[in-house]
C-alpha cells in the first residue's frame, strides 16, 4: 500500500524541520519533531521513517525498528525506507531478516547515492560483499567527491580482492577528508610497503600535527607500525604499535579478572564429559574457532574452497540466540551468571534457533562455516545444542599469536577485543584461552580438531586431508588451491589469504624478541611453552 494522501502544510513543516535537524546532527530534536509528526498523522510513512532514523542515532534500537517497520508497511515500494529498516535489522543482529529486506530495497532500484551507500553498508554487515561492492560503486559514480562513499567502497573492494582499486579509493578518501584517520591504517595494510613507495614521512608529519587527537594517534601509529615493519625497522614498528595501542587503551575499560571469572564459570559448568543427546541434529555447521590472528581465516578459505561448503563469515548468531533464550532470571549476556544457569537451556531449541538464524544465507550449500574466533568460549554449549556440528580450533605459536593481536588495530568498542590494547593483557587472555581449550579437549573427546597453523603451512596436503576428514568432507583438489577462491574475505587477513601457502608469518615474533621479554615471562610462568621449537 502506498500513502498518497496530500500532506497538510503544518505536518509538512514539521517533517522538513525534522529532516534539517537530522542533517545537522541534532538527532534528539529531530526525534522530538518526528514523534510529534507521528502524533499528528499516525499513517504518515515519512514521519515514522524520520522518527526511526532519530531513534537509531540516539541508541533506541527497539523503537527504531518499530517506526521503520511501520514506514515500510505504509509505503511498501520506497527503497529508502526499506534500506533503513534493513539497516536497523542488521544492527540488531537479525542479519537473515536484514538480508531479505535489503534484497527488497535492491529490487526497488534505488537511485539516491546516500541510499545506495546505506544499502551497501547493510550488505556488508550481512557478508554479501559482492552486492555491497556494487552498491558502493554506484554511490561513488554518483558522488565521486563524497569521502565516506569512497571509504566504504575501498573497504568492500578490499574484501573482494581488488587491492589496487581499494588503495585508489583510500587515496581519494584521504584527499577529500584528511581526518578520516581509519583510512590511513587500512591503506597501509593493502600491500608490502617499499623504500621507494611508502607513506612514512607523510604519516609522521600528520602525527606531529595532531598530538591531542586520539583517533589520529591510534590509526596513524598503526599505519606507521605496519610500514616501518615492512621496511625492516622493527624497533620503530614496535614503538608505534605500543603508542597506538596505548592511545586506544584510554577508551577501553578492560579487566582481565572478568575473563578469568568467565573461564572459571565455564569449567565449573561443564566439569565432566558433555552429554550431547538433547540438541538439534543438523550437521550443517562447521565452527572454526581460536585466538584471533591464529590462522582461522586460512582454514576458512581452505574449507570454503570445497564445493559443498559455504563461508558465512564471523556470525554472531550463536551468542545472540544464547542470550535471547537465556533462562528466566539469567542476565542476557555471556558471563558467569548466565553460565551458571546453562543447565536450564532447551538445547534442541537453541540449536534450531541458531541454524534458522543463519538462513537464508547458508542454504546455498549443504554445509556452512561459522568463523567467529571467540566461539571457543561457547564450545560446551555448542556441543550440547548442535551435537553433529564439526569444530576446528586453530593454534599458533603463543608469541606469534600474542604479537599478531598486538599488531592488529581492533576497534576500541569491539565486544570481543578489549584485551588487545596492552601486550600483557593479550598474554593474560591467551592464558585463559589455553586453559579453556585444554578443558574442552578433555570433556569433549574427539569433538574438536586442534590444528596447528605451523603444521598446516609446513605440511599442507596432509593437514588439509586431516581437516576435511574431521569435517566429514570428501577430498577435493580445490582445497589445496584456496588462493583461487574468489569469494570475499572480511577479515584482517584479506590480503594474505589471496596468496598461496607461505611461511612468512611463521616465527615473526623473533624479529620483535627484544621487546617481548615481559610477555614471555608471563606465559612461561603460566606453564606455556614459548621456545622457538614450540609449534614450529
Amino acid at each position: 500500500m502506498q500513502n498518497t494522501k496530500p500532506i497538510p502544510p503544518a505536518l509538512r513543516k514539521l517533517l522538513d524541520d525534522a529532516r534539517r535537524a537530522h542533517a545537522r546532527g541534532d538527532h534528539a530534536h529531530a526525534g522530538q519533531l518526528a514523534a510529534h509528526a507521528t502524533q499528528m498523522d499516525a499513517g504518515c510513512a515519512e514521519a515514522h521513517h524520520l522518527a526511526g532514523l532519530a531513534c537509531l542515532d540516539t541508541g533506541q534500537l527497539g523503537r527504531a525498528l518499530e517506526h521503520l517497520n511501520r514506514a515500510v508497511a505504509i509505503e511498501t515500494e520506497n527503497a529508502e525506507y526499506a534500506t533503513h529498516f534493513a539497516r536497523a535489522l542488521a544492527m540488531s543482529g537479525r542479519r537473515g531478516h536484514a538480508l531479505q529486506v535489503a534484497n527488497i530495497a535492491y529490487a526497488l532500484t534505488p537511485t539516491d547515492p546516500l541510499t545506495l551507500d546505506a544499502l551497501g553498508g547493510v550488505y556488508m554487515q550481512c557478508n554479501a560483499h559482492e552486492r555491497a561492492s556494487a552498491m558502493f560503486r554506484r554511490a561513488v559514480a554518483a558522488l565521486p567527491d563524497h569521502a565516506m562513499c569512497r571509504f566504504n567502497a575501498a573497504v568492500t573492494v578490499t574484501f573482494t580482492g581488488n587491492l589496487a582499486v581499494a588503495e585508489a579509493h583510500f587515496d581519494a578518501c584521504i584527499e577529500r577528508m584528511p581526518t578520516c584517520w581509519q583510512a590511513y591504517g587500512l591503506r597501509s595494510r593493502l600491500r608490502l610497503q617499499t623504500a621507494d613507495d611508502n607513506h612514512v614521512e607523510a604519516l609522521r608529519t600528520l602525527l606531529a600535527r595532531h598530538p591531542a587527537e586520539v583517533d589520529a594517534q591510534i590509526h596513524l601509529h598503526s599505519a606507521l607500525a605496519k610500514e616501518c615493519e615492512d621496511l625492516g625497522d622493527y624497533a620503530a614498528a614496535f614503538e608505534h604499535m605500543r603508542l597506538g595501542k596505548a592511545a586506544a587503551r584510554t577508551r577501553v575499560d578492560y579487566r582481565p579478572e572478568q575473563d578469568r571469572a568467565l573461564v572459571d564459570a565455564l569449567i565449573a559448568a561443564f566439569p565432566g564429559p558433555v552429554a550431547t543427546d538433547s540438541g538439534y541434529g543438523s550437521d550443517e555447521p562447521i565452527f572454526v574457532v581460536g585466538m584471533p590472528r591464529s590462522g582461522t581465516t586460512l582454514v576458512e578459505r581452505v574449507l570454503s574452497s570445497h564445493p559443498d561448503v559455504y563461508s558465512a563469515g564471523e556470525l554472531m548468531d550463536f551468542g545472540m540466540q544464547l542470550c535471547r533464550l537465556a533462562p528466566a532470571g539469567a542476565p542476557a549476556r555471556l558471563g558467569p551468571e548466565l553460565v551458571a544457569q546453562s543447565h536450564r537451556y532447551d538445547w534442541h531449541q537453541l540449536g534450531l534457533r541458531y541454524v534458522d538464524a543463519t538462513r537464508p544465507q547458508t542454504t546455498l550449500k549443504p554445509r556452512f562455516i561459522d568463523k567467529l574466533p571467540h566461539n571457543f568460549l561457547n564450545l560446551g554449549m555448542i556441543a550440547k545444542a548442535l551435537p553433529k556440528a564439526k569444530i576446528v580450533c586453530l593454534r599458533r605459536h603463543p608469541l606469534d599469536t600474542c604479537l599478531s593481536n598486538f599488531r592488529e588495530a581492533f576497534a576500541e568498542d569491539s565486544a570481543f577485543h578489549g584485551y588487545s590494547f596492552d601486550l600483557l593483557d593479550i598474554g593474560r587472555f591467551y592464558i585463559q584461552f589455553d586453559r579453556l581449550m585444554a578443558h574442552w579437549d578433555t570433556v569433549l573427546p574427539g569433538r574438536i580438531l586442534q590444528l596447528d597453523y605451523e603444521t598446516l603451512v609446513a605440511e599442507q596436503e596432509a593437514t588439509t586431508r586431516r581437516l576435511l576428514a574431521h569435517c566429514g568432507l570428501e577430498w577435493h583438489d580445490a582445497c589445496l588451491a584456496f588462493q583461487r577462491n574468489t569469494s570475499a574475505v572480511a577479515t584482517a587477513s584479506t590480503a594474505q589469504v589471496r596468496e598461496g601457502m607461505h611461511r612468512r608469518a611463521v616465527g615473526r615474533w623473533q624479529k620483535f624478541r627484544p621487546w617481548l621479554g615481559p610477555l614471555e615471562e608471563l606465559l612461561r610462568d603460566a606453564g606455556i611453552d614459548t621456545s622457538t621449537a614450540a609449534r614450529s
